[in-house]
C-alpha cells in the first residue's frame, strides 16, 4: 500500500471520484473548482467514451489521485475491472463490454502514471487528520454505503489507521453515491462520483467541498448530450449512455435494497 501525505491544507478541496471516463463531467468539474485544489478518489477510467482523453486531462491538472480498482486493474495489464461483481449480475455482463474497451484505448504511458499513484492520501485540515482512499482499506473495491452496518465503518477505520496512523475523518469514492456519516471514530465521506448520476432520476452528478471543516454536496451539470454522443461512438451502447440521460443506472442489483428505487418506489 502506497501512503502519500499532502502536509496542511487549510484552504478549500473539491473532493470527487468516479471520473468514468466522462470528459465533459470532468471539464465541467475543472470550471467548477475554479483554481481550488483538488483530490479525486480513484476510478478515472471506467463506463463512458473517452478513457485517454480524461486520463489525460487530470493529469495535466495538480489534482491529487488516489487508485481506485480500475486504474490498479488497467496497470496490471488484467482482464476485468476487480470489481467483484457477482456472476451474472447486470454489473458483471455490462463492465466486460466497456473495461475492453478502456482497456484498448490507454497508453503504456497511462498505465505507468495508475501504478504510481498512492492507494492511501493523508492531509491536515483546520486541526483534523483525514484519510481518502477509493473504496475500502481492507478491499480497494468493498462497496460501503450510508446504510452499511456500523461494523463495516470499525472494520474499515482500523484497516486504514493500520496503514496511515491515526484519523479523524475518512474520504472514499467507488460506491457512487455521496453521503456523509458519523461513527464512534470520526466522518465517513463519500465524495460521490461525477461521471454517472447517483441513481435519483438526475442527469447532474456529484462531488464535495471540505471548507473550514465542513463538507458540503454539490450538483453538477455538464454536457450530457456531448458524453452520450462520445458512447456511442465508442460503441458503448449497453446501458450506461442512457444513465446519463435517465439518471438510473442499468445496475441497480449492486445496490443494498433499501437504496434501490423499486424499493423506494414500494414504500411511497
Amino acid at each position: 500500500m502506497k501512503q502519500c501525505d499532502l502536509g496542511t491544507i487549510d484552504a478549500p478541496l473539491v473532493l470527487f471520484g468516479g471520473v468514468y471516463s466522462n470528459l465533459q463531467a470532468l471539464e465541467a468539474l475543472f470550471a467548477q473548482a475554479a483554481g481550488r485544489q483538488m483530490i479525486c478518489t480513484g476510478d478515472v477510467v471506467a463506463y463512458c467514451g473517452q478513457p485517454f482523453e480524461a486520463v489525460e486531462a487530470i493529469r495535466a491538472t495538480k489534482c491529487h489521485v488516489v487508485a481506485g480498482n480500475c486504474e490498479q486493474q488497467l496497470a496490471a495489464g488484467a482482464e476485468d475491472c476487480g470489481c467483484g461483481f457477482e456472476e451474472g449480475t447486470a454489473c458483471d455482463l455490462l463492465s466486460a463490454g466497456w473495461f475492453g474497451y478502456a482497456s484498448a484505448q490507454v497508453t503504456a504511458d497511462q498505465r505507468a502514471w495508475m501504478s504510481g499513484l498512492c492507494n492511501v492520501i493523508t492531509f491536515t485540515h483546520h486541526g483534523a487528520r483525514y484519510g481518502v482512499l477509493h473504496g475500502g482499506a481492507t478491499d480497494i473495491a468493498r462497496f460501503i454505503w450510508s446504510v452499511s452496518a456500523e461494523e463495516v465503518f470499525s472494520e474499515e477505520w482500523t484497516a486504514a489507521e493500520a496503514i496511515a496512523g491515526p484519523l479523524d475523518h475518512i474520504i472514499c469514492g467507488h460506491s457512487g453515491i455521496a453521503f456523509q456519516r458519523g461513527t464512534a471514530k470520526g466522518r465517513w465521506i463519500n465524495a460521490g462520483v461525477i461521471g454517472m448520476p447517483p441513481h435519483d432520476g438526475a442527469q447532474q452528478t456529484q462531488y464535495a467541498i471540505l471548507e473550514e471543516g465542513e463538507i458540503t454536496f454539490h450538483r453538477l451539470s455538464y454536457d450530457v448530450s456531448a458524453a452520450i454522443v462520445a458512447m456511442e461512438n465508442a460503441g458503448l451502447t449497453q446501458g450506461y449512455h442512457q444513465a446519463l440521460d435517465s439518471g438510473y443506472w442499468p445496475s441497480e442489483d449492486v445496490l443494498p435494497s433499501s437504496l434501490r428505487i423499486s424499493s423506494a418506489s414500494a414504500k411511497g
